[in-house]
């Protein structure tokens, strides 16, 4: 089996290295770290990016026509302006093609034979383009951004005169207002405006500027207009973006991954919203705000949180977990999988997806990694009521029982599955640090590692298997087609069946351009499950073939046809930017690639994988363990690697290792 898989993997490298040289991308990489698209003549394509900001969330479809012109929708949703009924997917939602240029003259003329020079995405869409109108050229610099903390969708417009005459330029006085059905909403008639700050009759000699913004805001028709500051609120933008950028810095020799990973950020952190129910970060994807899920918030993104530095973002992770703990019952009932409607109601309807091992896994490493020893103390209810209640759901094999997975029946996934026993486990292992720290008693974190000691053999006894080939795991009892979950061991560090894993998560079955597919031989294919697979592979020791397949991945998802963030899936919601996604990729660096594992609440163990082709890599200004600190690692002679960790320029371990070892810090 082992010859055969390596064949496999590397008829399948040969593929991904072949395909990868052909790749022509359709961005570059720009000097201030964002990305641009230098349209060229003949260039006819279209993408959509969502962005959002805490009362609002906008998806922008954009495209260039055959002709040159650019053209975009915008798609608003407003999370906080809740309809009937108030489910899941009730956020006030409108689609609107309005265009202010299209009521602009100049000398009496509307604007024609439009070219657009230049597009650039660094948590705003920019477009930069000429118009050849019947008297005279101008420029026209279109920004759009939402609002940091008002229901408002902004677009920036900035218009040059390059002919070698003054032109007159005659700006409409707009203002549109829409109310919605007043039965349609939870809270009557919502107001939606379109507007502009600036109007009149312009004398515009060659070389000069005006500018002015557009708005579109949301409100309830018992408040009053709102008057925005639009250029206060680009700089506010700007500020926020910036701030997610300057912490958690990767700096190596892949200026593309280094580029992703700072995007990720941006995509991360800005889907929180600011609910009655306090901040909730909310997948987005035009159906999911105002609601928390056990996976998208609980497991993938509220560990990542404290490494960003976001305080908003670990306000909003401590805020989950109190929701959910609302939810623990003495009856030992499922914790819901979400929390909607602002925190006032809760989604059920796949029933018990392993929900519990979620949040234990989810709530244990935030507490570690926040090193806050009052969220921790709280937390440690939500956690032990989370790792009984998986403890009390065991079958007669030792594995935890769910009705389902994550993907809520869209693919079998047996008694029990895979991912929520690697869950449980790892949780565990976390809890077992987690106790030691906030001085729990002292025979519970040895009882968690026994546990987890056992589970860890159940597991490899009651999922172990040889699937099409591979030593790898069925992802249920009687799975017999390799299905992309089969990575959450080497997550959590179990690494008995690491060659066949590696051997069937890499191998054509399974990888395509794409990422893994769910199932193979399916069409379906989850971001969610790429991003685990790399995310452990790295942990595993297979950096090599991590580091090739991260860069492909980063490349399609940065530079491709449809950028800048990791999706969620294909077919289902046409590849949506869904927020916690870019957690996961943001993961793969801290987890993976500088193996960074929470031992306590200033404590960590750190195993970093440097490919060969790396002779150094750092991640500067890790805010996590309630520390500011940098992680150096660089390679030195006899094949060894030099690990620096520094606080504020000052060294607090500095030692070489061999690649694989691992080192406890404390900090």
């Amino acid at each position: 089996m082992y010859k055969n898989s390596l064949i496999i993997t590397f008829i399948s490298f040969f593929i991904f290295s072949s395909n990868s040289v052909y790749t022509q991308n359709r961005w570059t990489i720009d000097s201030d770290r964002g990305i641009t698209w230098n349209v060229k003549g003949g260039d006819v394509h279209s993408d959509h990016i969502e962005m959002s900001g805490k009362q609002i969330s906008v998806v922008l479809r954009y495209g260039i026509t055959k002709e040159g012109t650019f053209t975009i929708n915008k798609s608003l949703v407003f999370p906080l302006l809740r309809t009937i009924p108030n489910n899941t997917h009730a956020s006030l939602m409108r689609r609107s093609d309005w265009n202010i240029l299209d009521l602009i003259t100049v000398n009496g003329y509307s604007l024609t034979n439009e070219k657009v020079k230049r597009i650039f995405l660094k948590g705003m869409l920019n477009i930069d383009s000429d118009f050849k109108t019947t008297s005279g050229n101008i420029n026209i610099k279109r920004t759009y951004f939402p609002s940091t903390e008002l229901p408002v969708l902004l677009e920036k417009y900035q218009m040059e005169n390059i002919s070698e005459k003054e032109m007159m330029l005659e700006l409409p006085e707009t203002n549109s207002v829409i109310t919605t059905d007043p039965v349609k909403g939870v809270d009557g008639s919502y107001i939606i405006e379109m507007y502009t700050d600036k109007s009149g009759s312009f004398v515009l000699k060659p070389g000069e500027v005006i500018s002015f913004f557009a708005y579109t805001t949301g409100r309830k028709n018992n408040e009053s207009f709102m008057i925005v500051d639009g250029q206060r609120e680009m700089n506010n933008r700007e500020t926020l973006i910036n701030s997610w950028m300057n912490n958690l810095i990767l700096e190596s020799p892949n200026e593309i991954i280094n580029t992703m990973f700072a995007f990720s950020k941006i995509r991360a952190l800005e889907s929180i919203y600011e609910t009655k129910n306090g901040p909730m970060h909310g997948p987005g994807g035009e159906s999911y705000y105002s609601a928390i899920w056990a996976n998208d918030q609980a497991e993938y993104i509220n560990p990542y949180f404290p490494f960003t530095g976001y305080d908003y973002g670990n306000k909003s992770a401590l805020n989950s977990f109190r929701l959910f703990a609302n939810y623990m019952n003495d009856e030992w009932k499922p914790i819901p999988s979400s929390i909607i409607a602002e925190g006032l109601d809760i989604w059920n309807g796949a029933g018990d997806r392993g929900d519990a091992a979620m949040i234990a896994y989810g709530a244990a490493r935030y507490a570690l990694a926040r090193g806050s020893r009052s969220d921790a103390i709280e937390l440690t209810t939500l956690i032990d009521w989370c790792l009984e209640y998986c403890r009390r759901n065991l079958n007669e094999f030792g594995v935890v029982k769910s009705d389902t997975d994550e993907l809520e029946n869209r693919f079998e996934s047996g008694e029990a599955n895979l991912c929520t026993s690697s869950l449980y486990y790892d949780a565990l292992i976390s809890s077992a640090y987690l106790n030691q720290e906030i001085g729990g008693p002292s025979n519970k974190s040895k009882e968690y590692r026994n546990q987890a000691e056992k589970l860890r053999k159940n597991i490899e006894n009651y999922f172990g298997a040889n699937v099409e080939g591979f030593e790898t795991y069925q992802y249920y009892k009687g799975n017999d087609i390799l299905r992309s979950w089969i990575c959450m061991p080497l997550t959590v560090g179990i690494k008995e069946r690491t060659e066949g894993t590696l051997g069937a998560l890499f191998s054509p079955r399974l990888w395509t351009k794409d990422g893994l597919l769910t199932q193979a031989g399916s069409s379906t294919f989850w971001d969610r499950s790429t991003l685990y697979a790399l995310r452990g592979a790295f942990i595993a020791g297979a950096t090599e073939q991590a580091i090739s397949y991260l860069d492909d991945y980063s490349t399609t998802r940065l530079l491709g046809d449809h950028v800048p963030y990791a999706i969620e899936a294909w077919p289902e919601g046409s590849q949506r930017h869904l927020s916690a996604e870019s957690g996961l990729y943001g993961r793969i660096i801290t987890e993976g690639v500088f193996g960074i594992r929470p031992t306590g609440l200033n404590s960590f163990s750190i195993s970093p994988r440097l490919p060969k082709d790396w002779n150094e890599m750092t991640l500067r200004r890790v805010m996590a363990f309630n520390t500011c600190f940098d992680v150096e690692v660089e390679r030195i002679k006899n094949n060894k690697i030099l690990v620096t960790i520094s606080i504020k320029d000052k060294i607090v371990l500095k030692k070489s290792i061999d690649d694989g070892d691992l080192l406890s810090i404390e900090l």
